[in-house]
């Protein structure tokens, strides 16, 4: 936590979707949060969805990684305080730059939810995808997370007090592929052997990783689901989606946990989506 008793977070891929709804909630609920991702005037949109969301009088506990607020009361929503940072996750360049900002500003990091990532082109078979677009995919939801991560680990191992949270954003890919997405499920597959890897080493030194896997929730990455999806049996039905406001709240939850407890995998997904029993 920082000087003020608050807790501090990293959150990539900030600027839309399921790392804006996080931002904003853990924002909105009193914590200090670095946003990260490609393009500033979106991060900056990010932020003030989360002044806007956070009444004045409001005012939270936060309890990140066995952090709590300074002794003596809660900490007001509204002054939890945000650091835009453009980032290219795929760069080592940025995302050192990214965790030297955050702890220049805030002092240092319990939480990273890493988060940046991309499904790719859609709907390409495995013969007809080209390199640079697997590559980017790659880049992007694999080699980024681990350079996120390996930062993230690297500061939480050395300050003091030691130890934070990584949380993962994996996928119902991580699980059960989608027709013709070979580029996305290889990364989310890969994603959830780096959580249990990462968790693993992280033990000794209060560094406690777990992982999100996502079906269905309602971003501009899926808004092609609710018109019609491809399915297994080559049949294209729309598919219900939840509100990602659900998703920002169980990171939260997952979050906030004491270090000696670990949500290992959560797995959220709109009720009624083919999931299980998919193909």
């Amino acid at each position: 936590m920082n000087a003020k008793g608050k807790a501090i977070a990293v959150v990539t891929g900030a600027g839309s979707g399921i790392g804006r709804a996080v931002a904003v909630e853990l924002l909105r609920t009193g914590w200090s949060v670095a946003l990260a991702g490609r393009r500033a005037e979106t991060l900056e949109e990010t932020a003030a969805l989360a002044r806007a969301a956070t009444p004045a009088s409001e005012g939270v506990t936060p309890g990140a990684g066995g952090v709590t607020p300074e002794a003596g009361g809660v900490t007001p929503a509204w002054r939890a305080a945000s650091l835009a940072v453009r980032t290219d996750v795929s760069r080592p360049e940025d995302v050192n730059a990214l965790f030297a900002a955050t702890v220049e500003r805030f002092g240092r990091v319990d939480l990273l939810f890493n988060n940046a990532g991309t499904f790719g082109p859609g709907g390409v078979p495995v013969e007809e995808l080209p390199y640079e677009a697997w590559r980017h995919v790659v880049d992007t939801n694999l080699n980024g997370a681990f350079l996120c991560a390996q930062a993230a680990y690297r500061q939480m191992k050395e300050q003091d007090p030691q130890g934070g949270r990584i949380i993962n954003n994996g996928s119902i890919s991580a699980h059960t592929p989608r027709p013709l997405s070979v580029a996305y499920t290889a990364t989310k597959h890969a994603l959830t052997g780096l959580t249990k890897s990462l968790s693993l080493d992280g033990r000794p030194y209060g560094i406690a990783v777990g992982q999100i896997d996502i079906g269905n929730a309602a971003t501009d990455m899926t808004s092609r689901m609710q018109t019609g999806a491809l399915q297994a049996n080559g049949e294209v039905a729309p598919e219900p989606v939840m509100d990602v406001a659900d998703v920002a709240r169980t990171v939260r939850h997952m979050a906030e946990l004491p270090l000696e407890a670990n949500v290992q995998f959560a797995t959220v997904l709109a009720t009624a989506m083919p999931y299980v029993g998919r193909g």
